[in-house]
């Protein structure tokens, strides 16, 4: 969601300009630059500057001189498609209308999730203490894994190669050979890189140990080559977990009230569209699935989403 969000602005800027939005002249301080007889704002820098990730306190004025570069480029390229009167293409204005419609919806789910109330400290203590695997017990693995898409029959043959002692280079060969589709990885992972549901079991292993694993999606057979106790307090948790937490609270009252919606609004499908929409139905009746654990530290993609994502493909 953050990621959307900030592709969006300069597109959102963009159709506020080519919607005359904004005519009247700012004050002479608010003013950042003047392109032709067009002016760039502080505010229009400070509201990208605001959405941008990875932005620090050291780095803000280059990223702020970055993004008056950008919206330079922006103000002469839409002075030359309004002198081409692209605006009334019919494709632009079907973008526009597009790009409106989603910054809209955007705005009233963001005030959905603005309005739910702040994790409690009683509440971050709680998630502290419900899951020591991710912070007073967190650990780091040296793991050697392999994701497999889920097949029928596979899982229980499949903890019978594992349970035969097999090696992961002949329980690869031997997937192979049954036409199934996985994913090889190894390298290190932290704890909050790994599945929820995988978590507790490898916790468990021990080093050297071999075990098929069921998660949400994918079936894992992990190795376990090394572990690092690495154990995060509670005081350098909290921040992640009431972010966490106030993610997960937002989430669930946006799904609610969008159910809401739906349930109040007359929408009908026509033709094609309907049979999809009674799949798509039946697919929103399903359970979510659980949110990711808040990450002690930030951290690279996990080989396990890797390898889910090379299932994919």
């Amino acid at each position: 969601m953050p990621n959307r969000r900030i592709r969006l602005v300069p597109f959102a800027l963009a159709v506020a300009l080519l919607a005359g939005c904004g005519n009247a002249k700012p004050p002479a301080t608010q003013v950042a630059a003047r392109v032709n007889s067009d002016e760039i704002t502080v505010h229009q820098i400070n509201n990208v500057l605001a959405r941008a990730q990875g932005v620090t306190p050291d780095t803000a004025p280059q990223a702020t001189h970055e993004i008056l570069g950008r919206l330079v480029d922006q103000q002469l390229a839409r002075q030359q498609a309004l002198d081409k009167k692209l605006d009334r293409t019919p494709a632009v204005m079907q973008a526009i209308e597009a790009a409106k419609s989603e910054i809209l919806a955007r705005a009233y789910l963001e005030q959905i999730a603005a309005a739910q109330p702040k994790p409690t400290p009683q509440e971050v203590k709680q998630y502290y203490a419900a899951h020591p695997e991710l912070f007073a017990q967190r650990r780091l693995f040296n793991l050697e894994e392999i994701a497999v898409a889920p097949q029928d029959g596979l899982a229980q043959a499949l903890r019978e190669q594992v349970a035969k002692g097999r090696s992961m280079q002949d329980i690869a060969a031997w997937l192979k050979g049954r036409d199934a589709k996985f994913a090889e990885n190894h390298g290190a992972r932290a704890a909050e890189q790994i599945p929820l549901e995988v978590l507790p079991k490898l916790q468990a292993m021990k080093e050297g140990e071999i075990q098929a694993i069921e998660g949400a999606g994918p079936l894992y057979v992990v190795r376990v080559l090394a572990t690092k106790a690495a154990p995060v307090d509670e005081a350098a948790a909290t921040p992640r977990i009431q972010q966490f937490l106030f993610n997960q609270r937002s989430s669930a009252a946006i799904a609610a009230q969008m159910k809401l919606l739906k349930d109040k609004a007359k929408i009908a499908y026509v033709g094609e569209f309907d049979a999809a929409a009674q799949t798509n139905t039946a697919a929103e009746s399903k359970p979510a699935a659980k949110a990711e654990p808040p990450a002690a530290a930030p951290s690279e993609q996990s080989g396990m989403e890797k390898g889910i994502r090379g299932l994919k493909k």
